[in-house]
């Protein structure tokens, strides 16, 4: 990575902050009502360096890993599968459609009545939600496979194991980690929501929830917020990165 999209990020940042001050600084609202910036970038510090938050943390993040986890091991297989055959591929095109619209917040309730409270119910709706981009891009990437490549690995005499190995997969790979960068994504999202709607015991959103239920508690709510979106831009970073890493062979031939 060029130091250029480094330093224009860190340029947004510093505008967006610079932004949110000076109309917070201006608004007509209490400070009750609505905190300034840097009030909100001072409790985010204070947050991070308390321990029971950290504790809040690991478990959102815990609970976010295994969900993503579940649903890739599940996920890259059967969108593996699907991609092979150009039925099922047709045939289940439709359903995972579907599925994938609907979200992972909308099966709380039921989520509730089956898992109760606590980490299995926030696994269960992450992988939910997750597994449906992954088999998306995973049976997409396959499919998409060119024939010709294919064909002349047959050709050449590959079975048919060696063709998924050394053609088909290597060709598809960058489709299916594209479905795990917008499946972390997801799973963030999700369970940071399955903690606020549903009041589990710990998490950051049951954190900001406890929060926003006292009186003069907007800040932390709001910090408790922008600790969920630092997550989320690290994690997306994160798999950015890897994906350059790993597939700048792709970006070469693209150019």
């Amino acid at each position: 990575m060029t130091a250029r999209p480094v330093l224009l990020g860190i340029a947004g940042v510093a505008m967006f902050f610079a932004i949110a001050q000076l109309w917070t600084a201006t608004s007509s609202l209490s400070p009750d009502d609505l905190p300034r910036a840097i009030t909100v970038v001072d409790r985010v510090g204070t947050l991070l360096a308390d321990p029971a938050f950290r504790g809040d943390v690991a478990a959102t993040l815990l609970g976010w890993a295994c969900g993503v986890g579940l649903a890739a091991i599940i996920g890259v297989p059967v969108g593996i599968a699907f991609g092979l055959s150009p039925v099922i591929y047709r045939s289940s095109a439709t359903v995972v459609d579907m599925m994938r619209s609907i979200p992972g917040v909308a099966i709380i309730p039921l989520a509730l009545l089956v898992l109760g409270e606590g980490l299995a119910m926030k696994i269960a709706l992450v992988a939910y939600a997750t597994i449906w981009p992954i088999i998306f891009n995973s049976q997409y990437g396959v499919h998409d496979v060119d024939p010709l490549a294919v064909q002349t690995a047959r050709v050449f005499g590959l079975p048919p194991s060696a063709r998924l190995l050394r053609v088909v997969l290597p060709s598809a790979a960058p489709y299916i980690f594209t479905g795990l960068r917008i499946a972390v994504s997801i799973g963030l999202i999700v369970v940071v929501g399955a903690e606020l709607l549903a009041g589990t015991g710990d998490g950051i959103g049951s954190f900001i929830l406890t929060a926003s239920l006292s009186q003069g508690q907007i800040p932390t709510v709001m910090a408790g917020a922008a600790v969920a979106g630092l997550f989320g831009v690290a994690i997306n970073l994160l798999f950015e990165g890897i994906e350059r890493r790993l597939f700048a062979w792709r970006e070469a031939a693209t150019a």
